[in-house]
């Protein structure tokens, strides 16, 4: 089944998604393609709407008992692409710049295999997921029941990696992603005629002597044991040329591996605030929320998504990650729910970067990921010595 028409077909699908982005909760076009498709190989449960605009399909083999579960994201983002590939976006300011378009049409690719050629023993649940990208589309499909309606005892995910030679898998077992946090510090005073300074209390140098207090959060309270990153990402003021402002807006995200490093953060950051505000005379709000927790892989699950890699892309080609990543996933979220391994396939050397508006994801990694997809499962749900 897998001859160069199967790869030439989920070519076509991939570029098809990349042509037609949807942003998190907006993939209806994305899901209805993906749950036609999931029919049309045979599939007889496929759940639509779940979390929103999630599909979960189920396949079952033989008499087994055991369940596993593949996920793949399905959104883009709020970016213009740019370059002239034939199948660039065709939606103004949104396209997939992380490759989940890619990431869909391996989940499918396997699904089409494994409802085909079987070969495994047990349950197997296909999880196309939304909103990943602001972390809110596995908490809505966790909402929506999705554990207690299709059960399963271990989870995988893949997401591509620009960098990584198109063919080569990496992953390892404990902290693989990081957590986010978001923050906004709003900083108001008295704005006043650029002209007479003394006669308000303006935020501007104020703002900018807090971006710099705030570095020492990792230089200085974070153990050099730990990972932490804190980064501000915007300073927006109400002033204009001649005006000295009197509100200003810090935003930015911090990311930890672990939950004690995520508190402290916090908590620096808003005694340097209010500290910060106290010398110049101004009053302070800090904003703190967690939008991702971290992604913790599974030892054992780790170690069987290594095994799998290995068997269909050559020992030569798969290693362990030797540090986490300091980006974040929301397939964290599942993980909390059931042992399993997030890890990552090559999308080429020469790859743009995720998130780059010149980005897109390499046809030729999707053999490679739909092959791992398909060996999971028969490695974990193998076939019983009477089965054929």
């Amino acid at each position: 089944m897998r001859d160069e028409a199967f790869w030439a077909g989920l070519r076509e699908w991939r570029r098809d998604f990349h042509a037609h982005p949807e942003f998190g909760f907006e993939e209806h076009r994305t899901s209805r393609l993906v749950a036609e498709r999931l029919r049309s190989f045979g599939f007889t449960e496929v759940a639509e709407g779940v979390g929103g605009t999630g599909v979960v399909a189920t396949l079952t083999r033989g008499g087994g008992n055991r369940s596993i579960a593949l996920r793949a994201d399905m959104d883009a983002l709020r970016i213009p692409e740019q370059g002239s590939r034939p199948h660039r976006s065709r939606v103004p300011g949104v396209m997939h710049a992380c490759g989940h378009d890619g990431h869909t049409t391996m989940l499918l690719g396997a699904a089409r295999v494994l409802a085909a050629e079987g070969g495994f023993d047990g349950t197997v649940r296909f999880i196309f997921q939304p909103a990943e990208e602001w972390g809110k589309g596995a908490l809505a499909m966790l909402d929506d029941g999705l554990v207690e309606r299709f059960p399963f005892e271990e989870i995988y995910g893949l997401h591509n990696m620009p960098g990584l030679p198109v063919g080569e898998f990496r992953t390892r077992a404990g902290p693989v992603m990081s957590a986010e946090d978001n923050f906004e510090i709003v900083l108001r005073g008295l704005g006043g005629h650029a002209s007479r300074p003394q006669g308000g209390r303006e935020v501007l140098v104020a703002a900018c002597a807090l971006v710099m207090n705030l570095q020492t959060i990792v230089s200085r309270r974070v153990a050099p044991t730990d990972t932490a990153v804190v980064s501000v990402t915007e300073l927006l003021t109400d002033g204009t040329r001649n005006a000295l402002p009197g509100k200003a807006r810090i935003l930015g995200d911090a990311r930890s591996f672990r939950p004690e490093v995520s508190a402290m953060i916090e908590t620096e950051m808003r005694r340097i605030a209010a500290g910060t505000a106290a010398g110049y005379d101004l009053v302070c709000d800090v904003t703190y929320t967690r939008e991702f927790v971290p992604t913790i892989n599974d030892p054992a699950a780790t170690a069987a998504a290594l095994a799998a890699a290995r068997t269909v892309l050559g020992a030569g080609n798969v290693g362990e990650a030797e540090e986490p990543h300091t980006g974040s996933e929301d397939f964290a979220r599942l993980l909390r729910h059931a042992p399993g391994c997030f890890a990552f396939i090559g999308n080429g050397e020469s790859s743009k970067p995720l998130h780059n508006p010149e980005f897109d994801f390499n046809d030729d990694a999707l053999p490679h990921g739909t092959n791992f997809f398909v060996q999971i499962v028969r490695d974990r749900l193998p076939l019983r010595d009477s089965q054929s």
